[in-house]
């Protein structure tokens, strides 16, 4: 399968200007590197109005920012809420690094979108991304009638780690009795920490995630190698999967993590659980960062958008 057009351009581009693997640089490095990436969101998409306040959660404050949706829409009264997970391997990201997502997602699904600004690896390693995550799910079931949101229709978007998250956050909240869930959209997830399938080996190299700078996330993420085997790390490992909310899963086609995505969909729909799996053949892991010069991107953006506000018809 080729790389789509756009991509393979933007990939020439930045390779121009490529340093030292990111495996081998600092945490502080890294951050930036990853911070860098969201000049390639283009123009912000335009929402009602932005909003940033924190959940309180065991005596610290985890930031939170809200996206209105603009204009009415076809929905009156409190409008149903997304809870956005971001991606950058649990070790960099923020609240503005994936603004282009959760602005793409309020305005296209009509929700507001609960942007989450989880404590990162590894000065917070495993769980406290997925205890953050949790926290805020829960002050959104609790408090979203506060924010005009409706705290008993809620949904959870994760990409990369954020999709890991996202995952976990679904079967967590089965596990610990609620909040309810309607739909998680998972992007290029990362499921399954020991995974040694044929994607691992065909994309080790990259293009922007290869294995060895997977591992170097794990690393940072981890505090003991058999912590990859507990569920809410690898969700792909738990025993059961019935009874989950309904899932999107994208996968992209040259991205070491396709083959634990596809297997993530086909184990929830052998569940039970209803599932759209929506494999993108010329794609990176990645790539919904790349939405200014992409349109592939923008247009699954779109789609998990347009999934998302399906959930609340």
């Amino acid at each position: 399968m080729s790389l789509d057009p756009q991509i393979k351009t933007l990939l020439r581009q930045t390779a121009e200007h490529a340093g030292p693997a990111p495996e081998t640089l600092t945490v502080a490095e890294n951050r930036a590197a990853g911070a860098a990436f969201a000049a390639l969101a283009g123009d912000p998409v335009p929402v009602a109005d932005v909003t940033d306040t924190a959940v309180p959660a065991d005596g610290r404050d985890i930031p939170v920012r809200l996206y209105r949706p603009a204009g009415p829409g076809p929905r009156s009264g409190p409008l149903p809420v997304t809870v956005f997970l971001h991606g950058g391997g649990w070790v960099f990201g923020d609240l503005d690094t994936q603004d282009h997502m959760a602005r793409a997602m309020a305005a296209r699904s009509g929700t507001i979108v609960v942007s989450v600004d989880y404590r990162l690896a590894p000065e917070h390693r495993f769980p406290a991304a997925i205890e953050d995550a949790y926290a805020a799910l829960t002050w959104v079931a609790d408090r979203a009638a506060e924010f005009g949101g409706d705290g008993g229709r809620i949904a959870v978007f994760g990409e990369s780690a954020g999709g890991n998250l996202a995952a976990v956050l679904a079967q967590e909240a089965r596990r610990r009795g609620g909040p309810r869930i309607a739909l998680q959209v998972l992007a290029y997830p990362a499921v399954d920490r020991f995974d040694d399938s044929p994607s691992m080996y065909e994309h080790m190299a990259g293009p922007v995630l290869s294995r060895s700078y997977l591992e170097w996330f794990w690393g940072a993420y981890l505090s003991t190698p058999d912590q990859g085997a507990d569920p809410r790390v690898s969700p792909l490992r738990a025993d059961d999967l019935t009874g989950l909310p309904p899932a999107v899963v994208v996968t992209a086609g040259h991205d070491p993590l396709r083959d634990q995505g596809d297997r993530y969909a086909r184990a929830l729909a052998e569940a039970g659980v209803a599932v759209r799996h929506l494999p993108v053949a010329g794609a990176v892991h990645g790539f919904l960062s790349f939405t200014g010069p992409v349109k592939l991107s923008r247009d699954v953006l779109g789609q998990l958008g347009d999934a998302v506000a399906a959930a609340f018809d």
